[in-house]
């Protein structure tokens, strides 16, 4: 990036067309990836999910080309990368030991173009390694992966999506300052230490407009079939509605636990549905990479594609809704089919503790639904 490199490390296993796989590798966490074709010299490393590909040319031990990525709204952007096999570090090694620690939770600003954005750091210091992750209203931008010599401190992320870097340096014990460089922008970033950093209620963004106690729809599961929460499967039992979209990192982590938990759960006369937002409004296009996440993470329950990706359509597609703020955006509908709860955003597991106090709230609303006559 103009003014910055931003480092990150996958691994290679197999060989040939049929048996190569890669894994980006960020601190816990490893995003497999099976898309990957030769061609002579050239290797592609195909990312379908969020519409990204590594395109790049074997010379020796280096693989240089670009990094190639599609918005939801059609933007392309293109970035030269280069790797180095062999070469196993992250950042630059430093023999300085750190004299300050960024361990624990952090009330942070994120600056740009004038506008101020509140977000909440949550970070593990061992030694001179750094893992953790940056939260804000609308989800965290997951598994975050660093180091910290002297006052200064870097941390890097690459999960298929987005490559993030964050750099800062300590003024004092409890107070840093920064920039988060993105593809798209450099952001100036403060840091307070706080035991007790938090964002406001997830569950206060979203909620039914005054005279509506419940929503309704209508959309096509990826068979064709037009599926509603009036059919007799969703009837007198507690229903789960996640509005997701395929190319969204948080929509993953959510679905994966939720995927995960239904399997264990379901039986109880719970359902989940997910409402699809895709990039294009086109119902083949959609089948196909909602069908991708579905595999992928071994989804027994609905998906429905509902329109194209953006927070405007999420709101025209449930107009009980007072608006959509974010991506994933989960209501919680009891035996009656009524609304209870509305949560914006998802605090995924490379937020720590957050993740964990999500889960603890989400079963305990879930056993108290399912309780009810």
């Amino acid at each position: 990036m103009p003014g910055n490199e931003i480092p990150f490390v996958f691994e290679v296993k197999g060989k040939g067309v049929d048996s190569t796989t890669v894994f980006l590798i960020n601190g816990e966490d490893r995003f497999k990836i099976n898309k990957v074709t030769f061609s002579n010299d050239s290797v592609s490393i195909a990312i379908d999910l969020y519409d990204v590909v590594l395109k790049g040319k074997l010379a020796k031990n280096t693989l240089a080309g670009n990094f190639i990525k599609t918005a939801v709204n059609g933007r392309i952007t293109k970035v030269p990368f280069r790797a180095e096999y062999g070469n196993h570090s992250r950042f630059q090694a430093n023999s300085e030991p750190p004299s300050v620690s960024l361990d624990g939770t952090w009330d942070m600003k994120i600056v740009s173009s004038g506008i101020t954005l509140k977000a909440v750091g949550n970070f593990t210091q061992k030694v001179a390694s750094l893992t953790g992750t940056i939260l804000e209203e609308t989800g965290d931008y997951r598994f975050f992966e660093g180091v910290i010599h002297g006052k200064k401190f870097s941390l890097s992320a690459f999960g298929g999506s987005t490559p993030y870097l964050v750099k800062g340096e300590f003024l004092n014990d409890s107070t840093f300052t920064g920039e988060f460089v993105t593809l798209r922008q450099t952001s100036k970033i403060e840091g307070k230490r706080n035991p007790k950093a938090s964002l406001p209620d997830p569950y206060s963004a979203s909620h039914l407009r005054e005279g509506f106690s419940t929503v309704a729809f209508t959309f096509p599961n990826l068979e064709g079939k037009q599926v509603s929460l009036s059919n007799p499967k969703y009837q007198g039992k507690v229903v789960i509605v996640t509005i997701l979209g395929s190319w969204c990192p948080n929509c993953l982590d959510e679905n994966t636990f939720l995927s995960s938990w239904y399997k264990t759960n379901h039986q109880r006369g719970i359902e989940i549905i997910g409402l699809g937002f895709e990039r294009k409004d086109d119902f083949e296009s959609a089948r196909r990479s909602l069908t991708a996440l579905k595999n992928r993470l071994g989804i027994d329950y609905e998906i429905l594609f509902a329109g194209k990706s953006s927070p405007e359509s999420a709101s025209q597609a449930l107009p009980a809704l007072n608006g959509i703020a974010a991506f994933p955006t989960t209501l919680f509908i009891d035996k009656n089919g009524i609304v209870r709860k509305v949560h914006t955003g998802f605090s995924g597991p490379a937020t720590g503790k957050f993740y964990e106090e999500f889960k603890q709230e989400f079963n305990d609303l879930i056993d108290n639904l399912v309780a009810e006559k």
